[in-house]
């Protein structure tokens, strides 16, 4: 639970970084938007249905919800409001760069450190989850960010460089971070085992 609720927190922050230079977002956050913007209806209702949506739509191929499914989006939103409230976007270009190179680890380590805690992925994460196998994480993440995007743009959503950074190093840095997690688990069991 604490891997969970500190993954969230980094995950926020990540999003936070992400938003603050305007230089795009993430595709799901982009098709949240592109909703809202086209129903004219409030983006955390949007965020609300389509997240239920893509749970439903996981759990039908066997990605069952769990407590993270419902503490990742909570935390997450009140970490994202309190990063953006307390942090001024920057002006100049190389400030906002260097916010969205600071923002990709972050992401990519928050999602890989709640998913790590096997409690229950959030709606973005599910979906992709739901399509490995037979597609690897690392694509099929890409694919719902692409995806997300270009459906979200269409609809009225601002789409930028920051968006086709997520879309095509985000899934495959979190498969890495993983992976990792994953191996040094082995390696501490292993450590732990007189065997």
């Amino acid at each position: 639970m604490v891997q969970l609720v500190g993954a969230c927190l980094i995950l926020g922050v990540g999003i936070g970084l992400l938003l603050l230079p305007a230089l795009g977002s993430d595709g799901y956050s982009t098709l949240i938007n592109g909703l809202r913007l086209y129903f004219d209806v409030p983006f955390a209702l949007v965020n609300l249905l389509v997240g239920v949506v893509l749970v439903a739509m996981a759990w039908l191929r066997a990605v069952r919800p769990g407590l993270g499914t419902i503490v990742q989006p909570v935390v997450v939103g009140f970490t994202v409001s309190a990063v953006l409230a307390a942090v001024d976007p920057p002006s100049p270009m190389a400030w906002r760069i260097v916010l969205l190179v600071c923002a990709l680890p972050l992401l990519a380590a928050g999602v890989a450190l709640y998913l790590d805690s096997a409690l229950g992925a959030g709606p973005t994460e599910a979906a992709a989850l739901a399509w490995d196998p037979p597609v690897p994480f690392k694509w099929s993440y890409s694919v719902l960010q692409g995806t997300g995007a270009i459906a979200g743009w269409l609809l009225g959503a601002a789409i930028g460089p920051g968006t086709l950074v997520v879309i095509f190093l985000l899934g495959p840095m979190v498969d890495l971070m993983s992976r990792q997690l994953v191996s040094r688990r082995r390696d501490r069991q292993a450590c732990g085992n007189p065997s």
